[in-house]
């Protein structure tokens, strides 16, 4: 066993392949001597003699002691600085007392040589044959050349039909591969051509709608003003006099006269004056439209790639689906000529170049006079969008009144409910059938359900043995709720019952956890492994699909769709997945996240989230750079850098369906925001 393993302990296991040797099977090493002997016929034994034992290589400048050993030059001047002995009998040994070995020398120069001529090639044969004098005819001389020139010659054809077959492969897929992308662009080109011809044909209509409109407005402006016109020609025509006594009354009635027609005149005046206005009206608001026009095309162009790779994007996959038979009734083209994918098309660009700043219509603070810890880990709306809870490090769960907060404007708003927690809290979630009830989680890994109305809880569950990050009701089944925790476990529970339903143990920590929002079955999760692991929570054996493709840990998970999956990572983007087709849709990339929890909200076409520069990000989700952000600042600091510094966005919630959100960030500042033009 000790040899063994002392031999195991040694180099390259192909040396336990080799036989046992002493110094003399050493020789077997140099590769010029894998003939098992010199060329010159010297038995393998002799092999040892050409060897420094020094050096274990074949002697170069063999040089002879007074002891009578042969080594190397270099090596033997090289020991001799060391020591002064001989390496092999250990004599005393000095550099006077070495000698040059010319009889080993030109033993070694005739072996090497034969060894060169035994490996070397015909040509090398033959020039070494003339370098040593051979003499040859001129006419084996002519042969030999003809002979040589045969075989240069096929060489170089050789040499050029490989060439030339490496070139025309090269051009055939180079080929293949500019006509598939002339193709592509061909297909795009008529896409683009026949989507203006209706684009034009569509814009045409609305112009002739325009006019007519403006045709209709017109006769109805020129009728009421013939209609006032009207009564002062009467009185002007019938000003006359009536009867050849003047009495009070006929003096009232002629004063009436004067006063109907002055009166007609004002009205016809007031008249021209309207339709005065009313032009210069519709000329200010021509000029409003015109410069919201130029405006939103300075977004476009800002945005091209990404618009055009969107629009190439969607009409190709209307194309690849009406390709198939059936699918062609149910993609009917909408109107003469507009399809679908246009259709869809105009409706990102329009919602995109809708907006292109965030205006601040509310502001409040979180904090209060007794607790220091301001940040808000958590914020969200209640079912009917008319209240908001936040809830952080301060231990306190507060829910206020949103139309209060938006249309009272004070510095300190006070919440309508405020619950307080043992513990430091991380999420809240609340139920959407239920009104009054809300769940949160907190860093003693419990889950509770909160009755806001009574402000007691309802139900708390203990099972998690380390922090809980994240707490989801579900959109379809009331009484089912999710979590995620450090402890690297996602339970289910239920609200009827104590103890968690189903259990899930995963192999790193969970962050976020987020129901799909159209099934109670199917759950998101996204962890510090870098994935979002999604379950069916029918068969949790394992997930349904892993999506790799962020750095770092995964810290948000939110559903846009029942098919649309967005998630967030400290590695400063944002996901977005397609859980029904199992792939990666877009990237987004702008703002900064590299350590903390900066919220993720979405809706329907929009996804808000913060950063660690105070700044909230909008992102459209056909788009991957934002399309607008908004920066916090601090009322108590000057410097506008430190302030960015010292405090990041911690929570963002959108409003159901609507450009307006919620931001909080770690200094406790809440936000209402609206997305403006």
């Amino acid at each position: 066993m000790m040899e063994e393993s002392s031999t195991g302990a040694l180099v390259p296991a192909v040396k336990s392949e080799l036989p046992s040797m002493s110094i003399s099977g050493a020789a077997s090493l140099d590769p010029r001597a894998e003939t098992g002997g010199n060329a010159a016929g010297v038995p393998a034994e002799l092999d040892k003699d050409f060897l420094c034992p020094i050096c274990m290589q074949m002697i170069k400048d063999a040089f002879l002691t007074a002891c009578g050993h042969s080594f190397c030059y270099m090596c033997i001047i090289t020991h001799l600085r060391n020591k002064n002995d001989c390496p092999c009998c250990a004599l005393y040994l000095t550099t006077k007392q070495l000698f040059p070995n010319f009889l080993l020398d030109k033993l070694l120069k005739k072996t090497c040589a034969s060894q060169i001529s035994k490996t070397a090639s015909p040509v090398e044969h033959f020039r070494q044959s003339l370098q040593q004098g051979c003499e040859v005819s001129i006419k084996e001389l002519e042969v030999l050349l003809a002979l040589l020139a045969d075989k240069k010659r096929k060489m170089e054809q050789e040499e050029a039909e490989r060439n030339m077959q490496i070139l025309l492969d090269f051009l055939s897929v180079l080929r293949k591969q500019k006509v598939d992308e002339l193709n592509e662009v061909q297909t795009d080109l008529q896409f683009i051509k026949d989507d203006i011809s209706s684009v034009e044909r569509h814009r045409m209509d609305l112009y002739r709608a325009r006019d007519r409109y403006s045709l209709k407005l017109r006769a109805v402006g020129d009728d009421s003003s013939a209609r006032k016109s009207w009564p002062s020609l009467i009185e002007q025509n019938t000003s006359g006099p009536v009867s050849s006594s003047f009495n009070l009354r006929g003096v009232m009635s002629s004063g009436n006269h004067q006063i109907k027609k002055a009166d007609g005149w004002g009205q016809i005046n007031s008249s021209g004056l309207q339709r005065k206005d009313s032009v210069s009206g519709s000329d200010s608001q021509y000029a409003n439209s015109s410069g919201l026009a130029v405006v939103r095309k300075k977004r476009v162009h800002a945005q091209f790639k990404d618009l055009q790779e969107c629009y190439l994007q969607k009409r190709r996959q209307l194309a690849n689906r009406l390709n198939n038979s059936q699918e062609r009734d149910k993609n009917a083209i909408l109107r003469d000529g507009y399809n679908a994918g246009l259709a869809n098309f105009q409706s990102v660009l329009s919602t995109f170049t809708r907006y292109s700043r965030l205006r601040v219509i509310a502001e409040l603070r979180h904090g209060d006079l007794f607790h220091s810890a301001n940040i808000v880990s958590s914020i969200e709306f209640d079912r009917d969008d008319e209240l908001f809870a936040t809830a952080g490090v301060s231990r306190r769960i507060k829910v206020f009144d949103f139309s209060t907060v938006v249309n009272e404007p004070a510095e300190l708003h006070c919440p309508v409910v405020e619950m307080s927690t043992r513990s430091k809290l991380s999420c809240l979630s609340w139920n959407k059938f239920v009104k009054n009830h809300i769940a949160s989680s907190d860093y003693e890994g419990i889950v509770t359900v909160w009755d806001v109305n009574t402000r007691q809880s309802v139900m708390e569950y203990e099972e998690h043995e380390k922090r809980a990050w994240s707490v989801d009701f579900s959109r379809t089944e009331p009484s089912r709720l999710v979590s995620g925790s450090d402890d690297c476990k996602v339970k289910v529970w239920c609200t009827q019952q104590e103890d968690s339903v189903i259990n899930i143990d995963m192999k790193a920590n969970i962050c976020c956890v987020k129901y799909n929002p159209g099934s109670s079955n199917y759950v998101a999760v996204g962890s510090a492994d870098h994935q979002i692991h999604y379950y069916d929570l029918r068969n949790i054996s394992q997930p349904l699909h892993v999506f790799s493709g962020h750095k770092k840990t995964v810290s948000y998970v939110k559903f846009l769709s029942n098919t649309e999956l967005a998630s967030a990572s400290t590695d400063s983007t944002l996901q977005l997945w397609d859980v029904k087709e199992n792939k990666p849709i877009r990237t987004f990339k702008g703002h900064t996240n590299e350590k903390n929890f900066v919220g993720l909200s979405v809706n329907s076409e929009y996804i808000a989230c913060g950063s660690e520069t105070n700044e909230v990000f909008v992102y459209h989700k056909e788009i991957s750079n934002p399309v607008t952000w908004h920066r916090f600042g601090s009322p108590d600091l000057d410097d506008v850098e430190d302030d960015g510094a010292s405090y990041f966005i911690s929570a963002v919630c959108w409003k159901r369906d609507s450009p307006t959100m919620l931001t909080a960030n770690s200094q406790g500042t809440i936000k209402v925001l609206v997305l403006a033009a």
